[in-house]
Order: structure tokens, then C-alpha cells, then sequence
């Protein structure tokens, strides 16, 4: 993979947010397809999938609004 382009630690943040949330957007489809498939094993490592984006996610927002606080803010 060729290195980044751009050096900065708050994209990153951004990049990764971004990523962690669309994923647990499209678990949501593969979630629905393996449930009309009737597979619940699939459907259920989706699930896993999907609350661990959506961990990071959080995780990622929460980060995010503590770099963009004014110093002095409540965080």
C-alpha cells in the first residue's frame, strides 16, 4: 500500500470514522441477505461485524469532538 499522502493525525481520524460507519451501514444489507437466505450463522457474524464498526464509530466521534473542542470547553 503506498504511503499517505497526507501526513495529518486529525484525517486520519476522519478517514477511519468514516470507514468504521459505512461498514456498519453495509452489514446492514449483508445482515439482511443471510436472514433471507435464512442463514443465521452468517447473519449473526454480521451482526458481530456491525456492533464492532459501530463501536468504533463512537469511539471515533468521541475523539473527533474532544480535538475540535475550544480549549477550555467542556469535553
Amino acid at each position: 500500500m503506498p504511503e499517505s499522502t497526507m501526513k495529518d493525525k486529525n484525517y486520519n481520524l476522519v478517514c477511519v470514522l468514516e470507514a468504521s460507519l459505512r461498514n456498519a451501514w453495509t452489514m446492514q444489507t449483508y445482515i439482511e441477505d443471510a436472514e433471507f437466505a435464512e442463514d443465521a450463522e452468517l447473519a449473526e457474524w454480521f451482526r458481530k461485524i456491525q456492533h464492532n464498526s459501530l463501536k468504533a464509530g463512537e469511539q471515533g466521534k468521541r475523539m473527533l469532538r474532544d480535538r475540535l473542542a475550544e480549549p477550555g470547553e467542556e469535553r
